[in-house]
């Protein structure tokens, strides 16, 4: 009868701890996303976006807080030390997540693995590779290949800043065609995008949300996509693995939150951000936006930030790429 007794004792209390678990009391008081870039841009559209579902869903105010610079990392690291009860969240990038930890190294606020809990992957952007079409006559990839190999160091390419996506994509079209360019780094895209438009600079890869336009204008030429096979916006489009089979540099977005908030809470959340980027028009609205909507859960997501960290210091590493 004493064995029987503590076994009932044990399964209400492992029962009492489902519920706890299942029943957390939250949200009890606003949440904050905290996205670290600057208003009017696509991160901070698709966190208002979320923001706007996550208060309907969850019956309380969420408030985003734009906390811009060094590339995402000031925001990220204000998330990463945040109490971690589920009312500071972020929406961060490829660059502080995958890139950041090589190209600072200890000089680094945070690190993901460590502080953060990457819940969902929310995004992707494709980059494209644009040539301004004065000054780079080739139209395919193979063209300009070709043409980078017949004038060593004479070819610009931009990007929006060290480190970045675009920056690296340059690199590692470098490694892979064995090419030499010159990199010409700029605080943003906006100035970068300008000067390749003026001829300042030859070519570039960035978002094509910031490009498509100039292209339709006829401003800039697009040879090809950075993502593993033509992109839904223009599959007449070819990507440049279909020439350099593996080659690979898209942005992506996904929600972060302090590394020991609540398991249950987290989960939570996870599935109200994952569900709304499933919807049939939030996958419209992502799309005019020139993203692709994903709804990639938790364990997912980290290993795919881990195979990115991996790829992306390789690359890093045989540039002699580093802030150190």
């Amino acid at each position: 009868m004493k064995i029987k007794s503590i076994l009932m004792a044990a399964c209400v209390a492992f029962t009492a701890g489902q519920a706890s678990a299942q029943d957390v009391k939250y949200p009890t008081k606003p949440i904050t996303i905290v996205v670290p870039f600057a208003a009017g841009g696509t991160v901070d559209i698709i966190a208002r976006m979320v923001g706007e579902h996550l208060q309907k869903k969850l019956g309380a105010t969420v408030v985003v807080e734009n906390m811009g610079g060094a590339g995402g990392n000031i925001g990220v690291n204000r998330v990463a030390k945040a109490q971690p009860d589920g009312y500071t969240i972020g929406l961060a990038s490829t660059s502080p997540l995958a890139i950041a930890p090589s190209l600072y190294g200890s000089k680094l606020q945070f690190q993901p693995e460590k502080d953060l809990v990457a819940f969902t992957q929310v995004s992707q952007v494709p980059n494209v590779l644009v040539v301004n079409p004065d000054r780079i006559k080739a139209r395919t990839v193979p063209e300009l290949i070709e043409y980078i190999k017949a004038n060593p160091e004479k070819v610009t390419f931009g990007s929006s800043g060290p480190g970045t996506s675009q920056h690296l994509a340059g690199e590692l079209f470098q490694q892979m065609t064995g090419t030499k360019m010159i990199h010409v780094p700029y605080k943003g895209s906006s100035q970068m995008v300008t000067d390749l438009i003026s001829g300042q600079i030859d070519i570039a890869f960035d978002n094509v949300p910031l490009l498509l336009p100039h292209v339709a204008g006829g401003k800039l030429a697009m040879l090809a996509t950075a993502t593993p096979k033509r992109a839904e916006f223009d599959p007449k489009v070819p990507a440049v693995a279909e020439f350099l089979p593996g080659f690979e540099a898209v942005a992506w977005h996904g929600f972060i939150a302090p590394a020991a908030t609540p398991k249950p809470i987290v989960d939570k959340l996870s599935s109200e951000v994952r569900e709304f980027m499933s919807l049939p028009e939030t996958k419209k609205k992502m799309s005019e936006l020139g993203a692709v909507a994903v709804a990639v859960p938790q364990d997912e997501f980290t290993k795919y930030i881990a195979s990115e960290t991996a790829r992306w210091k390789t690359v890093m590493e045989k540039a002699n790429v580093t802030m150190n």
